[in-house]
C-alpha cells in the first residue's frame, strides 16, 4: 500500500500519524497519507513567510514567473495519466473526468502565466506639481483550503493566479481525496519555484485548517466548500480582518421556457446534475419548466436518469459513486426528508446495489418552499417544478439564499437574455449548462460567497493596490 507525504519548504515530510484513503467505488482502503500536525502547519507558514520576505518571487522580473508557470503546466501534462488513475480511485469519479482535471490544471497555469507580466497600475492626474501612481502588490502568504469534489483543478484554479501575482501559498488538501493534489504538487516542484513558494498539507480541517486560518502570518484566505465551514472561517478571519475569497454552495436553477429545445436541454441536464455524481457546487439542482411543456420535459428527464450507466469510474460509467459513506448517508437522509414533506420521488431516491457509496440518479417533484428545493444536496438529485409565467419562474429561481449560477433555456433570445439579467447569480448560462470556461469569471452572491475565481478578473483577488503620491519641488 503506497504512502504519501506532505510538502513543506521544498521537502517531502512524513508524520507520526496517517490517514487512510478509501476508494468509494469499493469501500476499501488503497493508500495512506501523512496526517499533518500543528507543527507541520507552522513549518509551512514559516517557509511561506520566508519566501515572501526573501523577495525571490517578487524581485525577479515578472517574466520569470511566467517561465516557472509554463514549466509547471508542462510537468502537469506529463503526469496526467498517472494522476488521473489515482484521482479516480481516491475520489470515485469517472476516469475521463479525472483526466480532464489535470488538463484543466495545466491550462490554469498556462492562462495565468500570460498574466504574470501584465498586472499593471495606472497614473492619476493631480496637476503639474504632482506625480501619482498605483501599483499592485501581492497579498503575501495565501492560505488555500481546497475541497474534495474537484481537488486538482480547484487547487490549480487558486494556486496559479496566486503564484503569477507573486504570493507564497500554503494549501490544505481534503482528507478524503488528497492524493491527486500530491501528484499535482510533485509536478509543480519541477518548475523551479523558490523554496517555500508552494506548501501542501493534508490534515484535519478542524485542527490544521483552523490553525492556518487564524495564523498571524496569513495574509489571505481562499476557501471553496460548504456554507457552514465558510461561515466558521469568516468568523475566524474577522479577528484579524484577513481578506478572503469564498466560493460556497449553490442551489442553482435552470428555467426552461415553452419554446425549449428538449434535446438540447437534456444534454445539459445530463452534465448539469449527474456529472461527478452531482457533487458540483454549480450543479443544475433545480429545473423549472413552463407548465405547457412540464409533463413532456418531466418524463424525458426521468427517462434520462433511468438510462444512465451506474458503475465505477475506472470503467468510465456515466454515474459514479459519491465520495464517501458520510456523503452517501447525508444525501439519502435529505431524500427521506423530502418524502416526509410530501415531495414525490419520480425515480431513484435510494442507494444503488454496489459495494461502494452509490446513490441512484434521482428526480424529485417538489414545491419551492420544501427543504429539498432550498438546501444544497451535493449529489445526483434534481428537483423539478412547473411555472406559469416569466415572473413566477424568476421568483422561484431567486427564491433561495444562494446565488452561484443559473440557466435559461429557450429559442427566444430576447426573452432568455431579459430573464438572465433578472436572475440573482454570479454566472448565468443560456442554452447550455457550464457554457463558460477557465477564461470566464466564476463566483457567487448571497450564501454562495464572494470574490471571483477564473478569468482575468481572478488575479486581482491575489493583489492589493498601493498608491504613491509625490509632491514635486520646483526651482523658483
Amino acid at each position: 500500500m503506497q504512502h504519501y507525504l506532505n510538502y513543506v519548504d521544498g521537502q517531502w515530510r512524513d508524520s507520526s500519524r496517517q490517514l487512510e484513503v478509501i476508494n468509494p467505488a469499493t469501500a476499501s482502503v488503497f493508500a495512506t497519507v501523512a496526517q499533518a500536525s500543528i507543527e507541520d502547519a507552522d513549518a509551512a507558514m514559516h517557509a511561506a513567510r520566508c519566501c515572501v520576505n526573501s523577495g525571490l518571487l517578487t524581485d525577479v522580473r515578472p517574466a520569470q514567473r511566467t517561465t516557472w508557470m509554463l514549466k509547471a503546466a508542462e510537468a502537469i501534462r506529463e503526469i496526467a495519466e498517472e494522476g488521473a488513475l489515482i484521482l479516480c480511485r481516491e475520489n470515485g469519479k469517472n476516469l475521463a473526468t479525472a483526466r480532464e482535471e489535470f488538463d484543466e490544471a495545466a491550462r490554469y497555469f498556462e492562462y495565468y502565466a500570460g498574466m504574470a507580466d501584465k498586472i499593471e497600475g495606472i497614473s492619476v492626474p493631480l496637476g503639474k506639481d504632482y506625480v501619482d501612481f498605483t501599483s499592485y502588490i501581492p497579498m503575501g502568504v495565501s492560505v488555500q483550503i481546497v475541497p474534495w469534489n474537484f481537488p486538482v483543478s480547484i487547487c490549480a484554479r487558486s494556486l496559479a493566479p496566486a503564484l503569477a501575482a507573486g504570493n507564497a501559498v500554503v494549501i490544505k488538501s481534503p482528507e478524503v481525496s488528497p492524493l491527486g493534489m500530491i501528484l499535482l504538487i510533485q509536478a509543480i516542484e519541477k518548475a523551479g519555484f523558490p523554496k517555500g513558494a508552494v506548501n501542501l498539507l493534508c490534515g484535519k480541517g478542524s485542527e490544521v485548517g483552523s490553525h492556518l486560518v487564524k495564523h498571524a502570518d496569513t495574509n489571505q484566505i481562499v476557501f471553496t466548500g460548504s456554507v457552514p465551514t465558510g461561515q466558521r472561517i469568516l468568523r475566524d478571519a474577522a479577528e484579524r480582518a484577513t481578506p478572503s475569497v469564498m466560493e460556497l454552495g449553490g442551489k442553482s436553477a435552470a428555467i426552461a421556457f415553452a419554446d425549449v429545445d428538449i434535446e438540447q436541454l437534456l444534454r445539459s441536464v445530463k452534465v448539469g446534475i449527474f456529472y461527478n455524481a452531482g457533487q458540483v457546487c454549480s450543479a443544475m439542482s433545480r429545473l423549472l419548466v413552463h407548465r405547457s411543456r412540464y409533463d413532456e420535459v418531466k418524463n424525458a428527464v426521468v427517462a434520462l436518469a433511468e438510462s444512465l450507466n451506474v458503475g465505477i469510474g475506472e470503467e468510465n460509467a456515466e454515474l459514479t459513486p459519491v465520495v464517501s459513506k458520510d456523503q452517501q448517508q447525508q444525501i439519502l437522509a435529505m431524500i427521506e426528508t423530502a418524502r416526509e414533506e410530501g415531495a414525490q420521488i419520480l425515480t431513484g431516491g435510494q442507494a444503488a446495489q454496489h459495494d461502494g457509496y452509490f446513490v441512484l440518479p434521482t428526480i424529485i417533484e417538489a414545491q419551492p418552499h420544501m427543504s429539498i428545493a432550498q438546501q444544497e444536496v451535493f449529489g445526483p438529485v434534481m428537483v423539478i417544478m412547473p411555472f406559469e409565467d416569466e415572473d413566477q419562474a424568476v421568483a422561484i429561481a431567486n427564491g433561495t439564499d444562494f446565488g452561484l449560477v443559473a440557466g435559461v433555456f429557450g429559442e427566444n433570445l430576447n426573452q432568455s437574455l431579459r430573464v438572465a439579467q433578472r436572475l440573482i447569480a454570479g454566472q448565468v448560462f443560456i442554452n447550455e449548462w457550464f457554457a463558460g470556461g477557465i477564461e470566464t469569471p466564476f463566483g457567487g452572491v448571497g450564501l454562495s460567497g464572494f470574490g471571483r475565481e477564473k478569468g482575468q478578473e481572478a488575479i486581482y483577488s491575489y493583489v492589493q493596490t498601493r498608491n504613491i503620491g509625490i509632491r514635486l519641488k520646483h526651482n523658483r
